[in-house]
C-alpha cells in the first residue's frame, strides 16, 4: 500500500471515530441538574408504610437527600440536616430523605430511631430514585423549589447545611410563591 493510500485510510478511520463520539455525545442523557424539573418517584414512607410520590411535594421548598445506612459521610450529615428541619420546617421546609439501602425497611428504621431523625424517611431498596436521579455516590442532595425545579445539587458531604448559608437558600425559596401553571 502507498503512504498516500495509508494517509487516506488513517484519515478515513479518524474520522469515523470523531463523528462516532460526536454522536454519541449528542444522544447522551443530560446531567440531571440545576434548572430542570426534579423527576417523580415512587417510595415507601417508613412511618406509615405507604408509596409515596415526590409530586406529593409539589408547591413546597423540599431537601431530597439519597442516602444509606452504611454511608459515614451520609451518617454525619443527618444532625446538620435534622438541625437544619428543626428550625425551618415550622416555616415550611420538607425533607424528604430517601434511603438507598437494600436491607429491609426495619433495619433503615431501628438507624432512624437511634438517631432520632423526625423528618420524611423514604426508603427505595432497589436504588431506583439513585439511577433516576444519575446520583453518582452517596449522600447526593438536591434542594427543589416550589415549582418542582432542581436550584441547588450537592454531590458527597457538605459542611453545615444547618448553616447561614444554607438556611438562607431556603428562606429565600420559601419567601417565593409556587408559579402557576
Amino acid at each position: 500500500m502507498r503512504r498516500r493510500t495509508q494517509w487516506l485510510v488513517v484519515t478515513g478511520a479518524m474520522a469515523l471515530l470523531v463523528a462516532a463520539l460526536a454522536f454519541a455525545v449528542a444522544t447522551a442523557p443530560s446531567a440531571l441538574g440545576v434548572g430542570i424539573a426534579a423527576p417523580d418517584f415512587r417510595a415507601v414512607n417508613l412511618a406509615s408504610d405507604d408509596t409515596v410520590r415526590l409530586s406529593a411535594y409539589r408547591g413546597q421548598v423540599v431537601l431530597l437527600n439519597l442516602w444509606a445506612t452504611w454511608c459515614t459521610p451520609c451518617e454525619a450529615e443527618m444532625p446538620e440536616i435534622q438541625r437544619l428541619y428543626d428550625e425551618l420546617g415550622p416555616e415550611g421546609l420538607r425533607v424528604v430523605a430517601v434511603s438507598e439501602d437494600e436491607e429491609g425497611p426495619d433495619v433503615v428504621r431501628a438507624w432512624v430511631k437511634k438517631r432520632n431523625l423526625t423528618f420524611d424517611i423514604l426508603h427505595d431498596r432497589k436504588g431506583d430514585v439513585q439511577h433516576l436521579y444519575q446520583a453518582v455516590g452517596l449522600p447526593e442532595s438536591f434542594v427543589i423549589d416550589r415549582n418542582g425545579r432542581i436550584v441547588k445539587r450537592v454531590t458527597g458531604f457538605i459542611l453545615h447545611w444547618d448553616g447561614p448559608e444554607q438556611k438562607a437558600l431556603f428562606r429565600r425559596l420559601l419567601a417565593r410563591k409556587a408559579e402557576s401553571d
